[in-house]
C-alpha cells in the first residue's frame, strides 16, 4: 500500500470533466485530489465572470478538508482579469483560507515564463471572444501571440487528444518560443510531449502548468512524465 502524503484541492466548473481526471494522473497514487464544482453551463461572458465570485465559498470548503493547496481551474475566468487582479485574486483566497492558492491562468504565465517563451502559438476550444480576451491576457503581461487558433466549441471535453493535436500543430510557428494548449477542460496530457517532439517547441497546457503552480507553490518539485519539459526543466 503507497503512502498518502499529500492532498490537494481544485475548484472548477461544473461542467468540466477533464481537469480532475488529468489532475489525478499527474498527481499519482500518493497524492489525493479534492474538487469543489460551481455551477456553469454555458460560456458566456457574464457566466465566466461569475465563477470567480463563487471561488471564495469554495475555497472555504476546500479548507475544511485541510488540503495542502488551493487551484482555482478555471483558465477562461483568469483571462477576464487583468494578470495583476488574477494574481491578487489567488492572494486574496490564500487570504481566506491560509492555503497556498494558485490560479491555473497565473500559473501558466509563470510556466511560459520558466520555459524563457516571449512569443507564443495558441490552440483553444474557444469561440472567438474568449480568444480574443486570453490574446488581451497574454499580451497584458508582455508575451507576443504569433498564431492563435480556436475551435469555437463550447463542448470543450468532447474533443479528442487527436484533434488537440492537430489543432496544436496547425499553430506552431519558426518563430514561436513555444505552443500554448489553453483550457481546462480540454484533454493535453496525453498529446503534450508528442507536440513537444513534432515541433521542436517546448509546451504549455491549463492543466499541466496548474498541477506545476500547485505543486511549487509549496515547494514539491516532483517531476512528472508525460508532462512535458514543464516538469523536468522547470
Amino acid at each position: 500500500m503507497s503512502a498518502w502524503g499529500l492532498k490537494l484541492g481544485v475548484i472548477v466548473p461544473s461542467w468540466n470533466t477533464v481537469m480532475e481526471y488529468e489532475f489525478k494522473r499527474m498527481a499519482g497514487e500518493a497524492t489525493s485530489l479534492h474538487a469543489q464544482r460551481i455551477r456553469h453551463t454555458a460560456d458566456t461572458e457574464e457566466n465566466v465572470k461569475w465563477l470567480s465570485t463563487q471561488a471564495p465559498e469554495a475555497a472555504e470548503l476546500l479548507s475544511h478538508a485541510k488540503v495542502n493547496a488551493i487551484c482555482f481551474g478555471c483558465t477562461g475566468s483568469g483571462f477576464l482579469k487583468t494578470p495583476e487582479e488574477d494574481r491578487d485574486f489567488a492572494v486574496d483566497l490564500q487570504k481566506r483560507t491560509g492555503i497556498s492558492t494558485t490560479t491555473s491562468s497565473a500559473s501558466i504565465v509563470e510556466a511560459l515564463r520558466k520555459m524563457r517563451a516571449k512569443k507564443i502559438s495558441v490552440a483553444s476550444p474557444y469561440e472567438p471572444w474568449m480568444n480574443e480576451k486570453l490574446r488581451e491576457y497574454l499580451e497584458a503581461d508582455g508575451f507576443e501571440v504569433v498564431a492563435m487558433k480556436g475551435l469555437g466549441t463550447q463542448a470543450h471535453g468532447s474533443v479528442q487528444p487527436e484533434q488537440v493535436k492537430a489543432l496544436a500543430m496547425e499553430v506552431v510557428r519558426p518563430e514561436a518560443d513555444a505552443v500554448f494548449i489553453s483550457c481546462s477542460n480540454f484533454r493535453t496530457l496525453d498529446i503534450i510531449e508528442a507536440v513537444e517532439r513534432e515541433s521542436g517547441k517546448p509546451v504549455v497546457t491549463s492543466n499541466q502548468a496548474a498541477m506545476w503552480g500547485t505543486l511549487r507553490g509549496i515547494g514539491d518539485r516532483r517531476a512528472i512524465p508525460g508532462a512535458g519539459r514543464l516538469f523536468r526543466e522547470a
